[in-house]
């Protein structure tokens, strides 16, 4: 079966294509195709408060060719969801409307704390951390959702409005960050010792750098020494000899000094990078979806 997600977020346009595997003991989530369209919606929507007409356009096409692509593969279900820029530019419902009258597809903006409970119904912390307790950050473009997790259950959770094209264009005010540091610090007093799960374009892409597999620790140390490498780094450089896409390579930063933030203030030692992020939540949600009204179905009377 396949299912697909649409994210359409702070610093780019992403559709997940992904087949699932129904066996008798375990259910296999599969991704064979990933399309990423960088338009920057965050740039417009946190220093404008609105999403101009160019961007607006350059969606608007990202989603008809989507539609196509969906149309080939034939998913059995799919979704798509807005997230930090589309939710604070004013014309933000706006562009939904364009985007359903072009292509039909029905746009849900949903706020920090649904993104976040999305993204972490991938489960995967569970089956790397085996009970202990760990905190969950995901750092985007526009926001920084954190989810505190002891004992396989939920403690806390909380989106922060702190992400990496916000603090690139220097949008994040003082009390904003001091306001993710208090919250940090206050609710990880008492479950110690904590590891830390990371997901996210940026953090994806510093794994990919260091070539680490994943699901293999990267200490605080080595995240640090490698974020002021890339400091050392031109801009252009980033690009031609580290690789990176141009709307990777200047957000990279912002984004690892966020999770060295929140790992230092959390007295967190190491980091895993499972390479999950809310597509891979919409595809898990999309799939259960299906199985319970399927179960349902079986379940009446003939």
């Amino acid at each position: 079966m396949v299912f697909a997600a649409i994210d359409i977020g702070s610093n780019a346009l992403r559709l997940l294509l992904s087949n699932v595997f129904e066996e008798k003991d375990r259910t296999l989530f599969k991704k064979y195709s990933l399309v990423r369209v960088p338009v920057r919606l965050g740039e417009d929507a946190f220093l404008t408060g609105r999403i101009s007409l160019e961007k607006s356009l350059a969606v608007v096409k990202a989603m008809i060719a989507f539609k196509h692509l969906m149309e080939i593969h034939q998913p059995v279900a799919f979704k798509a969801l807005a997230t930090s820029a589309m939710r604070n530019a004013e014309n933000g419902e706006r562009l939904v409307e364009e985007i359903r009258i072009q292509t039909n597809i029905e746009v849900e903006i949903i706020d920090g704390q649904t993104e976040a409970e999305i993204i972490y119904s991938t489960h995967v912390a569970e089956e790397m951390l085996d009970g202990k307790s760990y905190l969950y950050i995901e750092v985007g473009g526009g926001s920084t959702e954190l989810s505190l997790f002891s004992q396989d259950t939920n403690v806390f959770s909380r989106s922060f409005p702190v992400g990496s094209v916000r603090l690139l264009h220097e949008l994040v005010d003082k009390s904003e960050w001091n306001e993710l540091k208090s919250w940090v610090k206050e609710h990880t007093v008492g479950y110690k010792p904590l590891a830390a799960i990371g997901t996210g374009g940026n953090i994806n892409s510093i794994l990919k750098l260091l070539r680490l597999k994943e699901g293999k620790p990267l200490s605080f140390k080595k995240l640090k020494k490698t974020c002021q490498y890339l400091e050392s780094v031109s801009l252009d450089d980033r690009i031609k000899e580290l690789g990176l896409r141009p709307d990777r390579a200047d957000v990279i930063i912002p984004a690892i000094e966020i999770y060295l933030s929140v790992m230092n203030w959390a007295g967190i030692s190491q980091i895993i990078v499972p390479k999950m992020g809310l597509a891979d939540g919409i595809i898990r949600m999309l799939y259960e979806q299906y199985r319970q009204t399927r179960e349902l179905q079986q379940s009446k009377p003939a």
